[in-house]
């Protein structure tokens, strides 16, 4: 959600800019707008809708001069998408322009009190008031006047202000909005997201709170606001540049579907050694687990519908009740939480604003967190008791595929763990779940091999107004993200339930010709799903059956069927979720969608 970038060195910024942003572009965004120092003036360019109204209206960057600037995509929360409430935001005087990520909780009293001093505001955003503030405060020492403007906020933030009085400085601050500093040779950058600046710089230091960047063409400090300074650890960012680009797939999606062999073996191969799961990383004893009476799940999005297919997974093997709280509402509840509640926490990008929140709740009532996270530093990564990596490398389309993928892997592997640790969980068990979950990656990858059969059901399918999944158990977990994949990316009404609540009252949305996508995975229920299709069948549905393939008779009542290598109950979401990742690419392909940035979505959601 929103993207920063900021850049100061020796090369003309704007080319510069533009080119970090469009790395940024999976983010979600309205608009999107630049500002440069030119040497005598802060030049600003912003415009409505995609970067590339931008470029053409800045000849790709190169109308505008100056070697510091910063830019912004912008997803509205304060005002309409349009020019005027576009970033970069300048002051009255236009001396300083700022760039911010988050919320301002308190601006409205904020604007009043600046507007009855006699400031004209010009944007109907909250960020337009931390440009008037910084010239309201300034007395000269910029530093000092961000700090002060920082103590009358209220909210979330990374900010990147330029100043035409300090042409040769940024100034970058982050509060629960993620910021990172790029480190080069007689050059630096700003952004929020290391995929920005990647092609640039390997080298960053990850902002925590409240901290503030002074960056310069050849050095950056950073202090606290007490302007006590920081040392700040280098990171190097190992990431293959290639991660981070389409590499000949029309798609980002598309690639990232095809990349979940590898990933999920990234994420499971160092975990398993000598027929063993090994979770070193986390620092949650034996003790510990042992007391624990619950497990709550928190997270958001498809990270919730992995929450969901963990609840099943850990009842059953752990043998503890579990929760699943949809991170957004946690919090006010008033939820029955304490020290003897083990909290894991799901989240790709480790700044979800929704999850951060919900996890500090919990921690706030004596929970142990562990975390499911992709980002490497991220806030919840760091802001955990424990944390578990997903290792999937960068995902840049909207909708997840792969870090949905490896976030389920990492849930086989705590469950293998936790299992043989209780002592819930056989000997004979433990081996098979060990051989069936290095087994994956190479089961998934047959699935894809046969990825044109799924491409010819959604050229019989793309144009259906109503979709509905259904399964049961387990399956009913993984219908939760097929439906939502579907949804996102397609812009198909489509809905999930769980098969026994047909006739509870869904069935009467069943008319002729809907597409019923019947989930029916999960061995123990087959008999009961069988009837549950042939109940949307005799109303006329047209249903697809995804089933394993020791199960051909499921083809007897659907007009297709996905079959699926055989694999134990526990991990068939992972196979499953494959083909439901593909029939929604391929439907929205059809339909002329934008894919990897629909409508109105953000990757990273940092605000509430």
């Amino acid at each position: 959600m929103c993207g920063i970038v900021g850049y100061i060195g020796y090369e003309q910024a704007a080319p510069l800019l533009l080119s970090s942003l469009e790395k940024l572009e999976y983010r979600g965004y309205d608009s999107a707008g630049v500002c440069l120092n030119d040497g005598e003036n802060l030049v600003v360019k912003k415009a409505k809708g995609q970067l590339k109204v931008l470029k053409e209206l800045t000849n790709d960057g190169k109308t505008l001069k100056g070697t510091v600037g910063i830019g912004h995509t912008r997803w509205a929360t304060h005002g309409e998408p349009s020019d005027v409430n576009a970033h970069p935001h300048l002051s009255d005087s236009e001396r300083f322009a700022v760039v911010h990520n988050g919320i301002i909780e308190n601006y409205i009293q904020l604007k009043e009190h600046l507007s009855a001093k006699g400031v004209a505001f010009r944007s109907k955003t909250d960020t337009e008031v931390i440009a008037q503030l910084i010239e309201y405060y300034y007395k000269g020492n910029l530093v000092d006047t961000v700090i002060k403007v920082l103590s009358k906020l209220e909210g979330s933030y990374a900010l990147g202000v330029i100043s035409k009085d300090n042409p040769d400085e940024i100034i970058a601050v982050r509060k629960e909005s993620p910021l990172i500093i790029g480190l080069g040779e007689n050059e630096n950058y700003i952004a929020s997201d290391v995929t920005a600046i990647l092609a640039k710089t390997r080298k960053i230091y990850r902002l925590e709170n409240n901290e503030i960047a002074i960056i310069k063409r050849d050095g950056v400090k950073v202090v606290d606001t007490d302007k006590e300074e920081i040392a700040k650890e280098v990171e190097i960012v190992n990431w293959d540049i290639s991660a981070a680009e389409k590499g000949g797939y029309e798609h980002f999606m598309f690639k990232e579907i095809m990349e979940q062999p590898k990933a999920i073996r990234d994420t499971v191969a160092p975990r398993i050694k000598d027929g063993r799961v090994v979770l070193d990383e986390i620092k949650l004893t034996d003790e510990q687990l042992k007391g624990f009476n619950k497990i709550n799940i928190l997270a958001c999005g498809s990270a919730y519908h992995v929450g969901v297919v963990a609840k099943y997974v850990f009842e059953k093997v752990l043998r503890k009740p579990v929760e699943v709280d949809l991170a957004s509402e946690f919090r006010y509840r008033d939820p029955i939480i304490d020290d003897k509640t083990l909290t894991v926490v799901i989240s790709q990008s480790g700044e979800t604003a929704d999850t951060k929140e919900a996890m500090k709740e919990a921690q706030r009532r004596g929970s142990h967190v562990i975390s499911i996270v992709n980002v490497v530093g991220s806030a919840i990564a760091t802001e955990s008791d424990d944390v578990i990596y997903t290792w999937a490398g960068p995902e840049i389309a909207v909708a997840t595929t792969k870090a949905y993928s490896t976030q389920l892997a990492v849930i086989y592997l705590m469950a293998i763990y936790f299992g043989d640790k209780l002592g819930t969980i056989s000997g004979e068990d433990y081996q098979m779940y060990i051989s069936e979950l290095e087994q994956l990656p190479e089961k998934i990858t047959k699935i894809l091999e046969n990825k044109e059969n799924i491409q010819y059901l959604a050229s019989q399918n793309f144009n259906s107004r109503d979709v509905f999944f259904i399964g049961r158990n387990i399956d009913y977990a993984l219908s939760l993200e097929g439906s939502l994949k579907l949804k996102e990316i397609s812009y198909i009404h489509s809905e999930a339930y769980a098969a026994g609540e047909l006739k509870h009252g869904t069935i009467s949305l069943i008319e002729q010709g809907t597409l019923v996508i019947a989930l029916a995975t999960h061995e123990a229920l087959l008999g009961k799903i069988i009837s549950n299709i042939e109940e949307v069948q005799t109303r006329g549905a047209n249903v697809i059956g995804v089933a394993c393939e020791n199960h051909p008779e499921i083809s007897n009542v659907t007009q297709s069927t996905i079959f699926l290598p055989q694999t134990c109950d526990m991990l068939l979401p992972s196979l499953a979720v494959i083909p439901l990742q593909l029939f929604a690419y391929y439907v929205a392909s059809l339909k002329g969608c934008d894919i990897d940035k629909p409508r109105n979505l953000a990757k990273s959601v940092t605000v509430e």
